[in-house]
Formats: C-alpha cells, sequence, structure tokens
C-alpha cells in the first residue's frame, strides 16, 4: 500500500497532513482491532486502561492477519510519555495508543508518532462523559498538547451505554452548551460506517485547524 502524503512547512519541520485513504485504513483498523479485543460489560468494569490495552493488542492482530492490505503499512505503539512541542524537555502528557506510519518515517525520519489515538469512556447520557470526552480528550488536540504538528488527531470512543448515534449527540449537546457549536461532530466523509464521525478545531496555538477522526465502538454482548 502506498501512503500519500503532503507536508507543509511549519516552523522548520514537516507538518504530517496524512491523506484520506490512510485516515481511513487507520479507522479501520481500530474498528477491526475493537472486534478482535472483543470487550462486553464485565471487561469495560476493569476500566479505561484495561480497555485501550485491548483495543491496541487487537489492532496489532489484526495488523498481521493478513486481511488488511496495509498492515505492514503501521506500526501500533505502547502508550507512552509525550512532550506537546521540542522545546518541551519534560514529557507533558501520556499518548493513549501512538502510531507510526512507515513510509512518513523513511521519507522524513520523523521519529515522534505519526498518528496518536485518545481514548476515552463515553455515554451519550451521560453528561459527565461527554464533557470528559471534550475537555480530556478532544482539547488534547486543540490545545496543541497532542499532535501540534499534524493535520489529524484520532478518537476511540468506548460506548458504556446506546450507540454512536446517541453518543454523538451527547458530545454535540455539550459543544452546545459552552458555545462551541461550530465544533460539532458528523458522520465520517472518509469512510461510510455508522460508527466513524469527525470533527473539526481551530487550535489555540498557532496551527491550522485540526480534524479529528472518531471511532465510537459499542461493546460486545455480556458474557
Amino acid at each position: 500500500m502506498r501512503i500519500p502524503h503532503e507536508s507543509q512547512g511549519v516552523v522548520g519541520r514537516e507538518y504530517i497532513a496524512l491523506a484520506d485513504e490512510v485516515v481511513a485504513a487507520i479507522l479501520v483498523t481500530v474498528r477491526e482491532g475493537w472486534a478482535l479485543a472483543a470487550i462486553d460489560g464485565e471487561t469495560a468494569l476493569e476500566g479505561e486502561v484495561v480497555m485501550t490495552e485491548r483495543l491496541r493488542d487487537g489492532m496489532r492482530q489484526a495488523l498481521t492477519s493478513g486481511t488488511l492490505a496495509w498492515g505492514k503499512s503501521f506500526i501500533v505503539a505502547l502508550g507512552m510519555e509525550s512532550r506537546s512541542t521540542p522545546d518541551v524537555m519534560t514529557p507533558d502528557g501520556r499518548t493513549d495508543i501512538p502510531l507510526y506510519v512507515v513510509e512518513v518515517f523513511l521519507r522524513h525520519a520523523e521519529h515522534d508518532p505519526h498518528a496518536i489515538i485518545e481514548c476515552k469512556r463515553l455515554d451519550g447520557s451521560d453528561t459527565y462523559l461527554c464533557r470528559e470526552y471534550v475537555v480530556e480528550g478532544v482539547d488534547r488536540y486543540r490545545s496543541g498538547k497532542y499532535a501540534e504538528n499534524h493535520a489529524s488527531g484520532f478518537m476511540a470512543g468506548y460506548l458504556l451505554g446506546g450507540d454512536a448515534q446517541s453518543a454523538a449527540a451527547g458530545v454535540n449537546a455539550y459543544l452546545g452548551r459552552v458555545k462551541r457549536a461550530d465544533e460539532q461532530i458528523v458522520l465520517s466523509p472518509v469512510v461510510e460506517h455508522p460508527a466513524f464521525w469527525r470533527s473539526e478545531h481551530a487550535r489555540t496555538v498557532e496551527r491550522p485547524a485540526i480534524a479529528i477522526h472518531h471511532a465510537l465502538l459499542g461493546l460486545t454482548a455480556g458474557s
């Protein structure tokens, strides 16, 4: 699989702008990994960290299964400490699932992750979880804490209740309450699937707006 990649100079660095087909491949890898993770309500009680470890393992299994054409194009790394900019010497964040695109590394020798997936629990009827999804998830991209040199960020929403549509409605309701209705999430124009959504956010740092691609993932039926 050829990985198209567009770049623009941003303060002397290559700006990572993955093409739509790469974004689509990442979203499908998340979906396939989630299916293999088979997380039910009982597993969900163990917490977000366990769910993310299971998702990461599932994504790796999906990539090595031989069923995805891009299986050798991505590397799914362990969660890691991160620095929001090269000037920050003390790590100021911890990414959930960093992902490397092999061709981007070969072309640009960029050692930082080329895509970051932030993972949060979500339920459209739970106003606290909807707020946390934005404040502790979306806003980490918006502020430049994560992916400050990327055109795209990714989020996985673990649906503890309801479906993707109700989860999106809950997040959008929160955004509306805090007067950020222009940032509402809509169905993905990249991959036609009810689990995939997209939003766009002006950043609070001197960078172009960032597109966030959301995978809203339902639990497996109870064990």
